[in-house]
């Protein structure tokens, strides 16, 4: 739910969009040539930013004309009067810059917000850009040294950056889990556990009929039992994801993932045990010295085109597995009757 205040700055954006559209003011930014050159001469970037920052100031400014008047002007399209003038800040390229906002006050004696002032005051596009950097190996000790481009630029130090990725990554999260998913077409899902901090995560990947995957949703349990699993597909039933389409369901083998999916698609889940969970579930039954050779004939099993073909080779192994390791055997051969 929205503060009061986010309210009060959303009306007024609007309010800004709507004067900007209406009388189609036109902000004229004035810079000596001296000034510019010697911007340019700290490189393109600086110009840029001071010339963003300049033109900020002037479309506040000229908001703020327009809502007061000459200051010779009484009359009643005055909307605001002159009150004060107030510490603030804008962003730009990414970091807050410290200005001297102008202050405003309805007749009725309430503050009229400025809604130039609110746009550029923004910090989502912060957040974002702190998110970006850090997912590329950025961390918040550096990132002060490596993206500061203004003397005076703050929010951007180690404890506020870390709390913006923090948020950035919460919002993200919140948009994954609440995507719709009724307009995707998918011919594969992949469902699999695994720990992450101590704790056990269940998650979904669809991919798309070119290959794309997307995760399709997230779900924390303490192991991969009916309830979690049954839940997360109940999730993704809800944002609208079709389980009587046909398609190919990758599980890894737990029993719990299976009876879900079956209770969900029906006859519309072709179900395959995933190759990677299949031959490391085998490889653990085994001494090391058998482990690298049957590794090996798995994969080439695997690569097979022809079904049959793939399947005498699998049978060899099994057989195999049973001379070697009776679990090793009876873990190549489980199927619970379905595709391997």
């Amino acid at each position: 739910m929205k503060k009061p205040y986010q309210i009060g700055a959303g009306r007024a954006v609007q309010r800004a969009r709507q004067w900007a559209e209406e009388k189609n003011p036109v902000v004229q930014l004035m810079l000596p040539m001296v000034e510019i050159l010697a911007l340019a001469k700290q490189g393109a970037g600086e110009l840029v930013r001071e010339a963003g920052l300049r033109t900020m100031l002037l479309a506040i400014q000229q908001e703020a004309d327009a809502l007061t008047g000459a200051r010779h002007q009484r009359g009643p399209d005055r909307q605001a009067l002159r009150w004060s003038r107030d510490d603030g800040f804008v962003v730009v390229d990414g970091q807050k810059l410290p200005i001297e906002r102008r202050r405003l006050r309805s007749k009725n004696g309430g503050e009229v917000r400025l809604g130039t002032y609110e746009l550029f005051q923004q910090t989502r596009t912060l957040d974002e850009e702190v998110w970006w950097k850090m997912l590329r190996g950025l961390t918040t000790r550096n990132y002060p040294l490596v993206t500061r481009s203004f003397a005076q630029a703050y929010g951007i130090e180690k404890s506020a950056t870390s709390e913006r990725f923090i948020q950035a990554s919460r919002d993200k999260l919140k948009e994954l889990m609440e995507r719709p998913l009724s307009e995707v077409q998918l011919c594969a899902i992949v469902i699999d556990g695994t720990p992450f901090k101590g704790r056990q995560m269940i998650a979904a990947i669809g991919v798309g009929e070119d290959g794309k995957k997307m995760v399709l949703g997230l779900r924390e349990g303490a192991t991969e039992n009916a309830t979690v699993v049954r839940e997360l597909l109940e999730d993704m039933a809800r944002r609208g994801l079709d389980f009587s389409t046909p398609r190919l369901y990758v599980l890894d083998g737990a029993k719990a993932l299976y009876s879900a999916v079956k209770r969900h698609a029906g006859e519309a889940a072709m179900v395959q045990r995933c190759q990677i969970h299949k031959r490391r579930n085998v490889l653990d039954q085994l001494p090391d010295e058998y482990q690298p050779a049957i590794e090996r004939k798995l994969l080439a099993a695997y690569a097979m085109v022809e079904h049959a073909d793939a399947r005498r080779a699998l049978d060899q192994i099994h057989r195999e597995l049973e001379r070697i390791n009776p679990s090793g055997g009876a873990e190549s051969g489980r199927r619970h009757g379905r595709n391997s």
